[in-house]
């Protein structure tokens, strides 16, 4: 299980550093697309949005439905996110976990387990297309076939951006991101797996650019915590 949240926690949450959250809006089904822009050209905004943010903090509401076992899951927290590739996620319920990114390690810890997951930051040859854009290599257009979809619950006033990668994934078939309309904020992320099973994560209370310190990004395994490499 630990791993399986390891997998979700890193792979989904990576295309997160595009996320510049407004303020709370209400759910409806999202959303038709803009007039008169195709698809790629939102695209290219939308990834504009993305090299402007160094470091963000945000609430975050992850939903994991459907898979195998066909279970709906819903935990939250609060997340830091620091190019390239320093993360930190704090989930406060239903159970207290923390997921850290230095650069160099990726650290999953669940205290109910004393259990710490430890493991390699995947090389740029080696990495799944969302990491690359904690590298800033990485690029919409480029890595994904994109086309506008629509999304249930999605707050009003956004659009749907589907992204099917073009190099096959392991974790992961598809992503969606639900952008507000005017100012390309990010306010959902949507991961399809081949499972059928979907997570989504919705962001809320954003600070951007803030000059997050390097030190919020440390791990220091706790005493007693068995320690897994993968």
């Amino acid at each position: 299980m630990t791993t399986k949240l390891f997998r979700i926690s890193y792979l989904s949450i990576v295309v997160a550093v595009a996320a510049v959250t407004a303020g709370a809006a209400g759910p409806t089904t999202a959303q038709a697309p803009p007039p008169d822009v195709a698809p790629q050209e939102f695209a290219r905004r939308v990834q504009d949005r993305i090299n402007a943010i160094d470091d963000f903090s945000a609430d975050f509401v992850q939903t994991y439905q459907g898979g195998a076992l066909r279970k709906r899951a819903t935990e939250r927290g609060r997340v830091q996110i620091k190019k390239p590739g320093r993360m930190r996620w704090t989930y406060t319920a239903p159970e207290e976990k923390l997921f850290v990114a230095d650069g160099r390690k990726m650290y999953f810890w669940v205290p109910a387990d004393k259990q710490v997951v430890v493991r390699d930051v995947p090389p740029d040859d080696q990495a799944a297309t969302p990491v690359l854009f904690l590298t800033g290599k990485g690029q919409l257009v480029r890595d994904f076939t994109v086309s506008y979809t629509t999304v249930e619950q999605a707050p009003a006033g956004t659009v749907a951006l589907k992204l099917v990668p073009r190099r096959q994934e392991r974790d992961y078939d598809w992503l969606t991101l639900v952008v507000d309309r005017s100012s390309l904020a990010l306010r959902m992320l949507v991961a399809g797996d081949s499972a059928g099973g979907v997570s989504t994560f919705s962001f809320s209370n954003l600070e951007e650019n803030t000059g997050l310190p390097d030190g919020s990004f440390t791990f220091k395994v706790p005493r007693g915590a068995d320690v897994v490499t993968q």
